[in-house]
């Protein structure tokens, strides 16, 4: 017995029908210093889905390209100054609220506080002197966004440090 085609109407939707997304209106973008990739095709229109490939990109740049720190000039970039907590002692308070990582800036911060752990081998107490924080605070702000504490994680663990949970 063979099975019934699907008709058009309610089951029509099993197949993809009507509202899948189109290849067309799907988005792909190459950091070319880089080579990083970012894609996104969620979305039917096609300035939604670069919208979200931008965001995606950048955070990819924060995570997976660093500069190098001078630590004995080191002064936080203004980026960085964004993401810290109100409570820390060098954030003025010029800066406004602090931004979280739902926010599209949150990037840059995090790009410019893992350029800091990197300097210091991923030891979150040395970061937390540079930031005027505790290392608690510094912690908690790392732990705020999976993709940074994976990143901090991957790092600690070719130091032979414990990951942060």
């Amino acid at each position: 017995m063979l099975p019934e085609p699907l008709g058009r109407g309610a089951h029509a939707a099993e197949r993809g029908g009507q509202h899948r997304n189109k290849r067309e209106s799907a988005v792909r973008l190459k950091h070319l210093p880089s080579g990083i990739i970012a894609q996104a095709s969620e979305d039917r229109s096609q300035h939604k889905n670069r919208a979200s490939a931008i965001n995606l990109l950048r955070s990819l740049i924060a995570l997976k390209v660093r500069k190098t720190v001078d630590l004995e000039a080191y002064s936080p970039p203004r980026e960085l100054l964004r993401i810290l907590p109100p409570k820390s002692s060098i954030r003025g308070p010029d800066y406004g609220p602090q931004i979280g990582p739902n926010n599209p800036k949150f990037a840059s911060g995090m790009q410019a506080l893992l350029d800091l752990i990197f300097a210091v081998a991923g030891s979150v107490s040395e970061a937390a002197k540079y930031l005027g924080l505790s290392t608690g605070a510094v912690s908690r702000l790392i732990l705020s966004d999976d993709s940074l504490r994976k990143e901090v994680n991957d790092l600690r663990a070719t130091k032979g440090m414990k990951p942060l949970e």
